[in-house]
């Protein structure tokens, strides 16, 4: 009778090993060795990396977030595949959200109005990629090209936050090789500079860097008006130490080719590849597919009143300014 229950355990375990290996997505050839060499990635281990994760995930009282498997394991990549730091990274996930209530509230939805205007709109274009790139995924944020007395900057910011989950989940070039956003100024204001709202600006970059798992390689600002140089040198200023490093600006129309190949990009940015109401359409379709996934999230979040003692972050202050800044989320 030990016997037969041993086997059964062990059959029971086989299976759920399989399902789950099929929750994973398997990497091309290319993106495996980079993960490999740069992310600490051991393809026979993910699995057990994922489902550690996971279980960890479960057990916190406080959270109530997505545990999806290509999901978590964006948090592992993001880590190098340190448990520890892909714990406190997650944590960060949902609390640091809690904190910014102008992009994470109720209009964070795959079927809101505005935010289905800006894709539209071609506001934010997410640059389509070859199957054999193993480099960044490049976004472009056509800042001077949206009306503000229709969108404020905090809309543009919900719109392209919820892009970047949706990376988490199906783009390994973001998860494993990172991405560069391109802010492009032509026709760029003095109406659209106040409207940029920096203090957003500040927490946000401080969430993309501390919290979101993809890695941000490079900002790049391109036909910046040079009456405007000066201005972007104290916009700096408002971005974290280590982001601050990351940027570039350039007042050159041909800048982007020095950042993209024409072959990538839409007739619009002088390449190849369709236009941006192409890109537009795809990347229509591709957010109404996560419609559910976006009306779930309404419900995740950080329960700060049923976080363990022990585990609560010591570092609020220094991250946001002050602790009253985080607006706690009730679970129900």
């Amino acid at each position: 009778m030990s016997f037969l229950n041993e086997w059964l355990k062990n059959f029971k375990f086989k299976i759920f090993n399989s399902m789950n290996t099929l929750l994973i997505r398997p990497l091309k050839p290319a993106l495996q060795a980079i993960a490999v060499q740069e992310l600490n990635e051991v393809p026979q281990r993910v699995v057990d990396d994922v489902e550690t994760l996971r279980d960890w995930v479960l057990k916190q009282p406080h959270l109530r977030g997505c545990t999806e498997h290509q999901f978590l394991l964006a948090f592992l990549r993001g880590t190098k595949f340190s448990l520890e730091r892909a714990k406190h990274k997650y944590d960060r996930f949902y609390t640091l959200q809690a904190s910014i209530p102008e992009v994470f509230n109720e209009r964070r939805l795959a079927t809101d109005s505005l935010a289905l205007d800006i894709v539209r709109s071609s506001i934010l274009l997410r640059v389509p990629q070859h199957e054999e790139d193993t480099g960044p995924c490049v976004t472009i944020i056509r800042a001077g090209s949206y009306d503000t007395g229709k969108y404020k900057f905090q809309d543009i910011i919900r719109v392209g936050s919820m892009f970047g989950e949706i990376m988490m989940f199906e783009d390994e070039n973001a998860t494993i090789s990172g991405y560069v956003e391109i802010m492009d100024m032509k026709g760029i204001t003095g109406t659209h500079l106040f409207a940029l709202q920096p203090e957003l600006l500040r927490k946000f970059s401080t969430y993309a860097d501390e919290a979101m798992p993809t890695r941000q390689k490079a900002i790049h600002f391109i036909n910046v008006p040079p009456a405007f140089e000066a201005g972007f040198n104290t916009l700096k200023s408002f971005f974290p130490a280590k982001i601050k490093s990351r940027i570039s600006v350039s007042s050159q129309p041909d800048a982007i080719f020095n950042l993209v190949s024409p072959d990538y990009l839409p007739a619009e940015y002088g390449g190849t590849h369709g236009v941006m109401a192409d890109i537009s359409h795809a990347m229509e379709s591709k957010l109404t597919a996560y419609a559910q996934y976006f009306l779930d999230s309404q419900h995740f979040g950080c329960d700060e009143k049923l976080r363990d003692v022990d585990s609560r972050p010591q570092d609020k202050c220094s991250t946001f300014g002050a602790v009253g800044s985080f607006r706690k989320l009730e679970i129900d």
